[in-house]
């Protein structure tokens, strides 16, 4: 939808790109509220034009900058006042004000909630094993770091090799096995595979000293429990945010030690080249990472509520963070290697006190990225096939870090593309041609409606063997003897 037009001195001025959604209520194009929301429009556009006109400052400072400007905004839009909110004028009057009594005891409600400590309205409707992480499973392998779920077989055969997910530390599991009808993990065993998640345990002040070396060794013990549970078989390797980059760390180190237990390695929303800054990243620098640090050094963990108050800046004007983060462990380690000096991908990251090279990974590759992702950005996850000998699937979806990943089949307005990248070269990754650039790439590429989870599924199954009976699950035992059931315990921790 074009933007609206303005008179200006020089003539006619269109602000360009889609209206906010705060701003498509018929009620906005009455006068004066039109001219409100449409100057509202063009000084954001010049500040914008004005910002990217700094060609002598650095990207990460330009983008901070883009950052900051994009708050004030957000802080001054006029959709957050009573007088220049036209729908919400037509609303007090229409209920006589009950509406403003009724926001203010909603107020108070959530200060209240937040000088105690308490979860946001209706964060405990979510209770795992009751609405969300429902889909029947067993717990077959415990650390003090996580907790493996094996789930029950849906179909009379399965794959043989075995499907393990490594999410991220940063969330709860179970944004992976919501309800039924979204949940991937329930999708992947209804599609004939076995399936083993990581519930990772969530981390205090005694695990100050707890680090990636620590993460990799837990992500080794997962990797041998499935192997026994299932064995003389590879296994389907999938991570998604953080656990992608851990288990391409793992990947890497596999590759380096010519350990071939991997059948394949999927990657959702997975960053591992850091050249292409994400909004996230753009408020890491040198200064931030050292008071982080210091923050950890005293606590021994990084507390979710700062995590999701970035999250909160970086999409102030129409996204909350979801209510399942909680207290997570993101190693130090990790946000100056990864992050500011780029290791991973430059080939200088030790594991073991050797670097390990993700050019030395050749299992196939199944890449997903999202378009609007803030934390991932798209463009630098399609980098990934620079960096790799292996054949890789690349697929684009809508949507974003989030959303993006949970598509299920008949989700309304879905759509991705998908591009297949076979190895072409068979010592360096880097001469793979020809290199098309991210932007050319998606308007070359056509695009398909839909969930891409019936296309990963084909992936899979084109990447196994023949069909076998499932394995039988044998889940640790209770004090009483009675087998522990998914979700286990480490999703209940606080």
């Amino acid at each position: 939808m074009p933007g609206p037009g303005i008179d200006t001195p020089q003539g006619p001025f269109r602000v360009t790109g889609s209206i906010l959604p705060r701003f498509e209520s018929p009620e906005w194009e009455s006068w004066p509220f039109n001219v409100i929301y449409r100057n509202f429009l063009l000084s954001q556009k010049w500040w914008n034009e004005a910002l990217d006109s700094f060609e002598d400052v650095a990207p990460r400072e330009r983008q901070k900058a883009s950052i900051a400007a994009q708050q004030m905004f957000d802080m001054a839009s006029p959709a957050n006042a009573l007088w220049s909110n036209p729908e919400v004028i037509a609303w007090t009057l229409s209920e006589g004000g009950a509406n403003l009594l009724r926001g203010a005891l909603n107020l108070i409600e959530d200060l209240h909630r937040a000088a105690w400590g308490l979860p946001p309205v209706g964060a405990m409707d979510y209770v795992p094993g009751c609405n969300v992480a429902v889909t029947p499973g067993k717990v077959v392998y415990r650390s003090d770091l996580l907790e493996l779920i094996q789930y029950d077989a849906q179909t009379e055969t399965v794959a043989p090799e075995p499907v393990l997910i490594v999410p991220a530390w940063l969330m709860k599991y179970y944004i992976l096995d919501l309800s039924p009808q979204n949940s991937l993990v329930n999708y992947l065993c209804g599609q004939g595979f076995s399936v083993f998640m990581i519930s990772w345990a969530n981390p205090g002040p005694q695990d100050r000293d707890i680090g990636m070396a620590d993460y990799l060794d837990a992500l080794e013990d997962a990797l041998a429990a499935v192997a026994r549970i299932v064995p003389n078989t590879r296994t389907h390797a999938i991570g998604y945010c953080l656990g992608g980059m851990l288990l391409t760390v793992k990947a890497a180190q596999m590759a380096r030690d010519r350990d071939d237990r991997l059948k394949s390695l999927t990657l959702f929303a997975s960053q591992l080249d850091f050249t292409e800054h994400s909004s996230l990243q753009s408020l890491l620098g040198e200064p931030e990472v050292s008071l982080l640090e210091s923050v950890m050094s005293n606590t021994g963990y990084l507390d979710g509520k700062h995590i999701s108050d970035a999250y909160k800046v970086l999409r102030a004007g129409e996204w909350i963070w979801p209510h399942y983060i909680n207290n997570y462990l993101m190693g130090r380690r990790y946000l100056r290697s990864m992050v500011l000096n780029n290791a991973l991908a430059g080939g200088t990251y030790e594991v073991g006190g050797r670097p390990v090279s993700l050019g030395a990974i050749t299992v196939p590759v199944f890449c997903v990225a999202a378009a609007d992702d803030q934390i991932a950005p798209w463009q630098s996850v399609y980098r990934l096939r620079r960096l790799l000998r292996s054949d890789i699937t690349f697929l684009l979806t809508s949507g974003g870090h989030v959303d993006g990943i949970i598509n299920a089949p008949g989700c309304a307005g879905a759509s991705y593309q998908v591009a297949r990248m076979p190895r072409t070269a068979p010592d360096i990754a880097r001469d793979r041609t020809p290199d098309i650039a991210p932007e050319n790439w998606r308007h070359s590429t056509p695009s398909q409606d839909g969930s891409w989870w019936p296309e990963f599924a084909q992936w899979l199954h084109d990447h196994s063997g023949s069909a076998a009976k499932p394995p039988i699950a044998r889940g640790l035992k209770t004090p009483a003897g009675t087998e522990i059931e998914a979700p286990g315990t480490y999703v209940f921790q606080k």
